[in-house]
């Protein structure tokens, strides 16, 4: 059975305040990154991507024997996604679930994602989170009669984790999760719609350097890190 990657690289960039998947890093589009890591991991057998329709025929030009196929992207997300699913190769067993947005995955933290998933069937990558969380609420100050931006408590860091990507699933799990979940919520990851059906979904340690790119600020830094890796 085959394990096959799909890379969402659909957006539209609004906080970038264009698209930005074929920004360039270090002299590369910024999806080319994505492909670059999976591509070079032994763990995966195939690479789909998802980008906005106009977008198809630059990937298609990327050179990475891997690339299977190139799905045109929906409206949302969990669209795109779902697109993305419908192009699977019939044995695929194993569906890691990528950002396009987040260049820096490394091949390490894909292979252990992939392998956590065969043993476990469902995964996250992520991080425990660094910053202290405070839960906001719009009920008003008893002090100042103040609605907005008031704090209703302050969770707890040492049960908080930041989910990144890879996310991935055995196929049987991610596919009956999008068949129940699928138009029914806005999903912001794949994981919630498996969390929903009440499978058990692992995380597995990344790293802080899988920053997903929203703004231009990130883009700096990304340009920075993979300086520091000698690129």
């Amino acid at each position: 059975m085959k394990t096959i990657a799909i890379i969402a690289a659909g957006g539209q960039g609004k906080r970038m305040g264009r698209p930005k998947q074929f920004l360039k890093i270090a002299g590369k589009p910024m999806l080319w990154w994505s492909l670059f890591a999976f591509q070079g991991c032994e763990a995966i057998d195939g690479i789909i991507v998802v980008v906005n329709k106009d977008d198809m025929l630059k990937v298609k030009r990327f050179k990475f024997s891997k690339l299977l196929a190139v799905v045109a992207g929906g409206k949302e997300r969990q669209d795109s996604v779902y697109n993305g699913l419908q192009a699977l190769p019939a044995d695929t067993g194993i569906v890691a679930i990528h950002d396009g947005a987040r260049p820096l995955v490394t091949i390490d933290v894909i292979n252990q994602a992939v392998c956590a998933a065969k043993q476990g069937g469902a995964v996250v990558v992520g991080v425990p989170v660094r910053d202290t969380i405070k839960q906001m609420t719009n009920d008003k100050c008893q002090m100042s009669n103040e609605g907005k931006n008031i704090i209703g408590k302050t969770l707890d860091r040492s049960q908080l984790w930041a989910a990144q990507t890879p996310q991935v699933f055995k196929k049987e799990i991610l596919l009956k999760a999008y068949k129940k979940g699928y138009n029914k919520s806005l999903a912001t990851d794949d994981a919630v719609l498996v969390e929903k059906m009440g499978v058990p979904v692992k995380m597995v340690m990344g790293y802080y350097d899988n920053i997903k790119i929203t703004t231009p600020e990130d883009l700096a830094v990304a340009k920075t890190l993979l300086k520091k890796r000698g690129v």
